[in-house]
């Protein structure tokens, strides 16, 4: 099934705003994670007690709303595709390690930018996935929005199915956040990059409509709220990963301990919003293997020969130079349109020149 190999990331918990009843989500280690052995996630019955890595609070969310669990699931498998697309071009790729719980290896132990972007646009994607599944009628407990409508505009109604981003917000909120619960910098961190995820999705809504009428005629129009495509709050939250804010950690005083702030470190800068991304450490360069780090380098990987930007040969290879290889590739070509209704195509051979980072 296809839910039978979505990803279960790890790692998260709730704070105090409007609450499912009594419950929270998952969590394994200070970041991320994912293993195949959620497998489950995708078939019933689920086990939530034989999910590792569970938190008694993301364990009582998974008990309390087990048929959200896949659509859960399926919004973390859509923030990891998003994140390997819009890296898909830079040293660090967004890679995935298929034999580890912890899915993106030691990147993300670090408090760096790429942190920051993975946990807003898997926290995204959760809100993302869970609004959807509820439009789309495949869960009891949430259905179409009926709080945000106001009066009709000029010339539109309203109709069909407005998506309720507000429960999907919930829903990833209590389970994006459910371990960070500790008064370190870190889980303030993850706490802020998370909400900037999710309110991205509220930010992006807007009305979709459809016209109806004799041959396509707009003698009446319907509308609704909608979700963007994720491939907009994708875009978004890349534009926020090259202006993120690099924050330097405080530590006060109060009654149950030493708690740890963030606060921007450049005054003269504009202090970060909510839908800003934060980090507080600085990434590595990620251009030679290292496990410590989580590197794969970029060794045998494709560039770009004609670009000057951070896809290009000179910047993704770090200086190292490239290789040029040519490759015969088979594709449809002088294609003819045939009334009615079908294309034929002939085959050709086309060679080109693919270039990999020494």
């Amino acid at each position: 099934e296809e839910m039978a190999t979505c990803y279960s990331i790890l790692g998260w918990e709730v704070h105090g705003q409007r609450s499912l009843t009594g419950c929270n989500p998952w969590g394994c280690k200070k970041s991320l994670a994912l293993g195949q052995q959620y497998t489950s996630l995708g078939s019933q019955p689920l086990l939530c007690g034989s999910i590792p890595g569970l938190v008694p609070k993301q364990l009582r969310f998974c008990r309390n709303y087990i048929e959200i669990m896949p659509s859960v699931a399926e919004g973390v498998k859509l923030g990891i595709q998003e994140c390997q697309h819009q890296f898909r071009g830079r040293r660090w790729n967004c890679t995935t390690i298929d034999d580890s719980l912890a899915i993106f290896g030691p990147v993300l132990d670090k408090a760096t930018r790429e942190s920051a972007f993975v946990h807003a646009i898997a926290s995204a994607g959760v809100a993302f996935a869970v609004t959807r599944s509820c439009a789309e009628g495949t869960s009891t407990i949430c259905g179409c929005d009926s709080h945000h409508k106001g009066p009709p505009g000029e010339g539109w109604k309203w109709g069909g199915c407005s998506e309720d981003a507000d429960f999907g917000v919930l829903v990833s909120r209590e389970f994006a956040d459910a371990r960070e619960n500790r008064p370190d910098a870190r889980s303030a961190m993850n706490k802020h990059n998370n909400e900037a995820g999710r309110t991205t999705i509220l930010d992006h809504m807007h009305l979709k409509c459809k016209c109806h009428g004799l041959s396509g005629s707009c003698e009446v129009k319907t509308c609704w709220w909608a979700q963007p495509d994720f491939r907009a709050i994708g875009d978004f939250l890349k534009d926020k990963y090259d202006s993120a804010s690099e924050m330097v950690v405080e530590k006060h005083r109060e009654s149950r301990g030493w708690v740890e702030t963030l606060r921007a470190k450049y005054a003269l800068f504009k202090p970060p919003t909510e839908r800003d991304l934060v980090y507080y450490e600085n990434s590595p360069n990620f251009c030679e293997p290292n496990p410590e780090t989580g590197s794969f380098g970029t060794r045998d990987r494709t560039c770009n020969v004609t670009s000057h930007g951070i896809d290009g040969c000179d910047l993704l290879c770090c200086g190292r130079g490239h290789n040029t290889r040519t490759e015969k590739r088979k594709e449809k070509c002088h294609c003819i349109f045939h009334w009615c209704c079908y294309v034929s195509c002939q085959e050709c051979v086309r060679i080109y020149d693919v270039h990999t980072c020494k």
